[in-house]
């Protein structure tokens, strides 16, 4: 059965010939001995799936008494070290810290609670909010409720209980009377039924909106982009386009975030690496090829010349190749 954190187009799959005591020896030498062997741990943490690192930080608990994370976190500095935590924690785990970490302190950062439940599949969500609770003591739905407000707050509750429909099956009646329901709910009318633009598009599966934004567009004469920016504003605005561009193209919109975190002077780690880790066995691979369309140069190259040292090692290992 594989992990629904699991796609076919990563850069990141199983290791062969994989033996969790063997790797877990040689990450207790790499980290115990005079001085960090940093090169070992990311050899062996970027070639092997959440899975079996998992298996790994296991083994090494048995042998050392102590939890991988704690090491690493105690021997490893920066970026670097937020990384390799990163990579050693489980899918889950990662997502639900870094919703708390985005809700965390003076002001909330809008666009990676955006970013996370809108790319998540319902049934991820649902694992989030079970890890989010474990975790933290506090449902994840009332954590968001008292940093947001208005309907963008409704909608992200939506979003996060995983209530958006799976299936793959299109159905081109409800996409036709989703179409006019949304032209009526925007265009046709003085004012706007934010409602009906919350129930469409945080319910019906990724391919039904794809049919249902063609439709609209047939009754419309318009983009349902365009008519998003008219109608609506602030996040809840923000909200909606990054569900419409995930429908239409999810590594495309990835692709844009990474591009955003990296141009520039600085860059934001925070959203390269949980883009990075967190795709890295579903869809980094079709997302590296997005970046090159939209930005004329490679996602490796982008790394390269944007990070350094151990950093920029472990992310180009994680990005697999380049373009």
């Amino acid at each position: 059965m594989a992990s629904i954190w699991v796609g076919k187009r990563g850069t990141i799959r199983d290791y062969p010939g994989f033996n969790p005591s063997v790797d877990a020896e040689v990450i207790r030498k790499a980290i115990r001995g005079i001085g960090t062997d940093e090169k070992t741990l990311i050899s062996i943490l970027t070639e092997r799936t959440n899975a079996q690192r998992q298996l790994i930080a296991k083994e090494y608990q048995a042998i050392c008494g102590k939890e991988l994370k704690d090491d690493l976190k105690g021997d490893l500095s920066g970026h670097f070290k937020g990384l390799m935590v990163a990579l050693v924690t489980p899918p889950a785990v990662f997502d639900a810290k870094q919703l708390k970490k985005s809700m965390k302190g003076t002001g909330t950062n809008e666009d990676a609670l955006i970013e996370i439940l809108t790319t998540r599949t319902s049934k991820q969500m649902q694992e989030i909010g079970h890890a989010y609770y474990t975790v933290y003591k506090k449902s994840l739905g009332d954590e968001i409720s008292s940093e947001t407000s208005g309907d963008f707050r409704k909608a992200l509750l939506i979003l996060a209980n995983g209530r958006r429909d799976e299936s793959l099956k299109v159905d081109e009646q409800l996409a036709r009377k989703d179409a006019q329901i949304l032209y009526n709910a925007g265009e046709k009318r003085w004012g706007t039924d934010e409602d009906a633009f919350t129930d469409i598009l945080c319910l019906r599966s990724f391919p039904q909106l794809k049919l249902t934004f063609d439709e609209y567009r047939n009754i419309s004469q318009k983009d349902i982009e365009d008519s998003i920016k008219g109608e609506l504003s602030g996040h809840f605005e923000d909200l909606l386009l990054a569900i419409v561009r995930c429908a239409r193209n999810m590594p495309a919109f990835l692709a844009e975030r990474l591009y955003q975190a990296l141009k520039g002077a600085g860059t934001d780690e925070f959203t390269v690496n949980r883009i990075m880790v967190s795709r890295s066995e579903i869809d980094l691979l079709d997302i590296r090829a997005e970046f090159k369309k939209l930005s004329g140069y490679s996602l490796y190259s982008a790394i390269k010349s944007d990070t350094s040292g151990d950093y920029e090692s472990t992310l180009l290992k994680i990005c697999g190749g380049d373009d």
